[in-house]
């Protein structure tokens, strides 16, 4: 993914509805060119970007099997692992926004203070 690209990353200040937008347009899929083949074939794992995100945002490894199972079989379509993405990714991105939110001046300046070191 290009830095220089605004839409090929997921960037911690991206609002819910434009990380959404981000990864249905953007995120490149393993899927086949229609829902028939797809559910014929299933994906594939090695080259679709929502399940190599989905191995560092979910916490679950049986569920990320789970997903991966189902996504090469067919029974999960490349929109419907882009969602489950989607679901982790604003609430990750959410998260970060409240905390950084939270950061008064006051807490920055006693956070950068120097402190004394024992040696």
């Amino acid at each position: 993914m290009s830095s220089s690209d605004s839409n090929s990353n997921v960037e911690m200040c991206d609002t819910a509805k434009k990380i959404k937008t981000k990864i249905n347009k953007h995120a490149f899929s393993g899927g086949k060119t229609s829902v028939e083949e797809h559910r014929k074939l299933g994906g594939d794992t090695t080259v679709d970007v929502p399940y190599h995100y989905l191995r560092f945002f979910e916490p679950d490894d049986e569920r990320l099997a789970e997903i991966k199972r189902d996504y090469e079989s067919g029974a999960l379509l490349s929109g419907e692992i882009k969602k489950i993405l989607i679901d982790h990714l604003q609430v990750f991105v959410k998260e970060f926004q409240d905390r950084r939110a939270a950061v008064t001046p006051e807490l920055l300046d006693k956070f950068l203070q120097r402190h004394p070191m024992d040696i």
